[in-house]
């Protein structure tokens, strides 16, 4: 019987380093949620936070603590080697069925020097203290050396040693500002390995700031580490740090480099990576692997026409196995018909050759002035006019801010149906665009669950263009649709709208689908 695949743990830190970074701050019921989600993905430790900082932060790491028992994930808190840090990292553990304890200190000449002004043996000295108090406190304890790829190999044998002996069960290895490379920390951590207790775990921690994170990351497996810090979209400190789902998702495609397991989910990655978006604002690059909008998309006619092929011929992982719904076919101006062809497909419509010829001619004209051709507007060029003139219009709408005490936003809206009938609806919200969805919603007798909402200028001057971007997932697939206007609730209760009548058109079919034989759309509805 063939033994499994050796398990790397999965030590998350983006409630903690991650949230350290500009920009990626939370609030408590935010952590919480967050943690919970990082649990369902299937992390093995959650690094809550550093309870000395603060009591909102102490404070948090209590509920996370308390919201996970069961789930058997661990709950940690950093520390230095400082009592009053340990203690106060070992009160908020208290209601962890898990508890680690990650204590700390610099151990590179630099450091000892500039920051600390300690001796080499004063350095020993704190880490050996630091990791009995702990010890007394909690049974997992984890000892890391900060700066340790800047700090001489002989001295880190010595601390790391003298930690594991005082009781520390991980030894963490910080690349602190991402200045190693992978052949220089392989090398580190088999020398490590072989010079420290079999029974200690050693642990990569790797910063990005010369885009060598996850290499690094992957480079101390080899090395011999057995557990990974890392944050969900790599966010974290100036560059950040080594991104979760890119070294996952390597060690589960590279399997014949890396024969190790984890215990993520990869199916919850891209729900994570968005939930994290959508908590601090911070939105992941289009090209960023796994979870970019953008590491599943194909625009290139030679590589479209491959994936119609074989998605094997550009596609090394499935995009289901991550989260996605799908591989997409972004239409551009390198796109080719058989791209086009397959999306006409999806959408429902049938055209003949010399119809498909010709509309093929219109959609490279329209390609040349955007920089993607999105559904609607391959539905505008079928149907022969704006895919969203032949559904509900925004005739009027009205907000009020709620400025009294206690009062909320409140919105009402009219809308013309296609028949031409006028629907009302009123709503209120935390927010007028949340009162305006809330009337939407009404008017239209449809729900949507908005999973991400943006803004942003598309022109300049007092009369600029705002666009407003919303997303939601039908049927297992992310639909998407924006709209401008210089009024930005305008703009966004017409993409709420547009986005509603994507979803309508999915359930009853497109408007006028061209039936195979008809020439033109104009032809399919007479």
């Amino acid at each position: 019987m063939t033994a499994p695949p050796e398990r790397i743990r999965i030590f998350d830190t983006s409630l903690r380093d991650g949230e350290q970074s500009p920009g990626c701050s939370m609030g408590p019921a935010q952590k919480l949620r967050f943690a919970l989600a990082l649990a369902e993905l299937g992390v093995d430790t959650v690094e809550a936070g550093f309870a000395a900082s603060s009591e909102a932060d102490a404070e948090g790491i209590a509920r996370i603590a308390r919201a996970l028992r069961g789930t058997g994930v661990g709950v940690c808190s950093l520390a230095r080697c400082r009592p009053g840090d340990i203690e106060a990292a070992a009160r908020a553990l208290e209601g962890a069925d898990a508890p680690r304890l990650h204590v700390f200190i610099a151990t590179s000449p630099l450091h000892r020097e500039h920051k600390l002004g300690f001796s080499p043996a004063e350095v020993v000295d704190a880490a050996v203290r630091a990791v009995e108090h702990a010890r007394r406190l909690v049974d997992d304890v984890e000892f890391s050396a900060e700066d340790a790829i800047r700090t001489e190999p002989e001295f880190l044998e010595a601390v790391f040693g003298a930690a594991a002996a005082a009781g520390a069960r991980t030894l963490n290895v910080p690349d602190t500002v991402g200045y190693t490379t992978p052949a220089e920390i392989e090398a580190l951590f088999r020398r490590l390995r072989a010079a420290l207790p079999a029974n200690a775990v050693l642990s990569a921690h790797c910063h990005d700031d010369l885009g060598l994170a996850v290499a690094n990351s992957l480079a101390a497996i080899a090395g011999g580490a057995r557990q990974v810090e890392c944050t969900v979209n790599g966010i974290g400190e100036r560059a950040g740090n080594a991104a979760l789902e890119e070294i996952v998702m390597a060690l589960s495609v590279r399997k014949d480099r890396f024969p190790f397991r984890t215990g993520i989910d990869t199916t919850r990655l891209v729900p994570t990576s968005r939930l994290l978006s959508r908590i601090t604002g911070m939105a992941v690059q289009r090209n960023k692997a796994i979870v970019g909008a953008n590491a599943f998309a194909h625009e290139s006619g030679i590589h479209q026409h491959g994936m119609l092929k074989h998605r094997d011929t550009y596609e090394i992982m499935r995009p289901e196995t991550v989260g996605w719904a799908r591989s997409q076919m972004v239409l551009g101006r390198h796109s080719g018909r058989a791209a086009v062809n397959e999306r006409l497909a999806f959408l429902g419509f049938s055209l003949d050759e010399a119809a498909t010829e010709r509309l093929f001619t219109r959609f490279k004209a329209l390609a040349e002035k955007k920089k993607e051709v999105f559904d609607a507007d391959l539905e505008a060029l079928v149907l022969g006019e704006d895919a969203n003139s032949a559904g509900w219009q925004l005739t009027a709408f009205h907000l009020s801010t709620g400025a009294g005490q206690g009062e909320q936003p409140a919105a009402a809206v009219e809308l013309r149906a296609p028949d031409g009938e006028a629907h009302f609806g009123r709503g209120s919200g935390d927010g007028p665009v949340h009162a305006l969805f809330a009337a939407l919603t009404e008017a239209r007798g449809l729900h949507l669950d908005i999973e991400s909402y943006a803004v942003h200028s598309v022109s300049s001057g007092e009369d600029a263009q705002g666009q407003a971007s919303l997303s939601t997932r039908h049927e297992g697939e992310e639909l998407s649709a924006s709209a401008t206007s210089t009024d930005i609730l305008e703009a966004s209760a017409l993409a709420w709208l547009a986005l509603a009548q994507r979803i309508a058109r999915r359930r009853t079919g497109p408007p006028g689908a061209v039936p195979a034989g008809a020439d033109t759309a104009t032809e399919a509805r007479a």
